[in-house]
């Protein structure tokens, strides 16, 4: 297994795969991720980058934190701080901040940026919308090609559907609260795949 991977996520991902009835080729296509990559990534041979697990959650229609679920689903969820489920990549921490609800579609995260780290090789896009508050640092949100600058205490919400990106521009570790919020609609934004 990969350094700093999450050991229920590989496998979670082959077996929503396998349910959907996709071969590898075919999720490689919807996700724009090579046959390769998903692979390694099913057998906890890579971690995959948290815009990676956005392409994936994507392509198979189903919210980013169906990855990191237990069986037990109910109509509350209290997490304290040592049972958040996390996520670790090169230079970013995601730690989920509420998984369980039954048709969840608000998707909570805190999410740590070393400096220079950006989210994603390249801009994203899928259905809902974002919210992001600074906690600590400096970040730069770059969206539908426009950039936004923000220190602690700032906050962004936008339309997902718009390319975007984020990039720690300071010096410091940054520390971001994130809520991604799928569309009243779940099946068909699900069904948009990330570009990259």
């Amino acid at each position: 297994m990969a350094k700093g991977a999450h050991p229920e996520v590989g496998p979670k991902i082959r077996a929503i795969r396998e349910r959907r009835g996709y071969s590898l080729r075919a999720l490689s296509k919807l996700s724009g991720l090579s046959t390769n990559a998903i692979s390694r990534i099913e057998r906890c041979q890579t971690s995959p980058t948290v815009s990676t697990l956005h392409r994936l959650a994507m392509a198979l229609g189903v919210p980013i934190t169906e990855f990191f679920e237990t069986a037990d689903r109910r109509a509350t969820v209290f997490v304290r701080p040592d049972q958040r489920k996390i996520f670790r990549g090169d230079g970013i921490i995601m730690e989920s901040l509420g998984i369980g609800l039954p048709g969840q579609q608000l998707e909570p995260f805190l999410i740590k940026l070393e400096p220079g780290i950006c989210d994603s090789s390249t801009p994203i896009v899928h259905g809902g919308e974002e919210f992001v508050f600074c906690l600590e640092g400096e970040i730069e949100y770059q969206i539908g090609g426009k950039k936004h600058r923000m220190t602690k205490g700032d906050s962004l919400l936008f339309q997902a559907t718009q390319p975007h990106l984020c990039q720690n521009v300071g010096d410091a570790t940054a520390l971001l609260f994130l809520i991604f919020q799928t569309s009243n609609q779940p099946s068909q934004s699900r069904k948009k795949h990330l570009g990259k």
